[in-house]
């Protein structure tokens, strides 16, 4: 039928779904990472909507994962048949399934001191045996079983990125921010550089009325003694630190560059330094917190 999704629809859709301390939560959160829309505890006879909303929105929501909870008082053990709903209306989900040795997730619920959700008034190992019947199926329908039982947090957000990211996801991106001392530092910082043992255009009266986004400024302040060696040593330092950054799951990098105004010193080295973090490969970009308040 006209306007139906299809095989072809560009629909991504990602199912999500396992045992309770597996590490769903991690997957969900990596997965938005790499830019999908996450639905989570939906239940399953909501998946068929959920995937004709996200076809419909377009945009974003092409990209959906949908988790799946046994807590969800809407869950039920026919994930195969509704994966089946799925693919007769033109949609090719994948099917994530997380696990773990029933030691591993004992251990991880009591170093949470939270009991499981299907144990009642039993024991753990109770409540692990109960899911593991419930989605039994569910682990034989699915496209990618991941064991947990040894990765930690970062290592499998490194596998969901790696199956589902593409290497442009995970990237590191880099913002060079330049500020004015005098209106407060940047909250959100992961480097401060400090310009102000540069001399200052602003006693400079041809240069007073413009920024250093223009040529005239840019040239003068990293024409000063000093500016060089400075913009240099902070492109090492962040291209040295950017390997470490993605390894612990950081996605964004903030370098606050400050000077008095924000006007002249930082906004010409902020520029420099994005320049320069960009020719080395690194996705970075300048940007102005303070520019025009003055």
């Amino acid at each position: 039928m006209d306007g139906e999704p299809t095989a072809e629809s560009e629909t991504t859709l990602v199912v999500v779904t396992g045992l309770s301390g597996g590490g769903r939560s991690t997957v969900a959160r990596a997965l938005e990472n790499v830019g999908y829309y996450v639905v989570d505890n939906l239940p399953q006879a909501l998946m068929l909507d959920m995937a004709e909303l996200a076809f419909k929105a377009g945009g974003a929501a092409r990209r959906t994962a949908m988790v799946l909870d046994v807590r969800s008082r809407a869950f039920s053990t026919d994930l195969a048949g509704a994966i089946r709903e799925l693919k007769d209306r033109g949609f090719s989900p994948r099917v994530v399934f997380v696990d773990a040795d029933d030691e591993v997730l004992i251990r991880r619920f009591e170093s949470v001191r939270r009991s499981h959700p299907l144990q009642g008034d039993g024991r753990l190992a109770d409540g692990i045996a109960v899911e593991r019947g419930l989605l039994e199926e569910a682990r034989d329908q699915a496209d990618v079983i991941i064991d947990t039982s040894s990765l930690n947090v970062n290592q499998l957000r490194r596998r969901i990125e790696e199956l589902f990211g593409g290497e442009d996801a995970r990237r590191l991106r880099v913002t060079v921010l330049s500020f004015g001392f005098k209106y407060g530092l940047p909250p959100d910082a992961d480097f401060v550089l400090d310009a102000r043992f540069l001399p200052n255009p602003y006693w400079v009266p041809e240069l007073r009325e413009h920024t250093g986004r223009e040529e005239a400024v840019s040239t003068y302040v990293l024409g000063q003694e000093g500016a060089d060696a400075f913009v240099a040593s902070y492109a090492d330092l962040v291209n040295a630190t950017t390997t470490g950054f993605e390894r612990e799951g950081k996605r964004y990098l903030t370098v606050a560059v400050g000077c008095t105004g924000g006007k002249h010193r930082s906004v010409a080295i902020a520029e420099e330094l994005a320049s320069r973090l960009r020719h080395s490969g690194l996705a970075a970009n300048a940007q102005h917190r303070d520019l025009g308040r003055e």
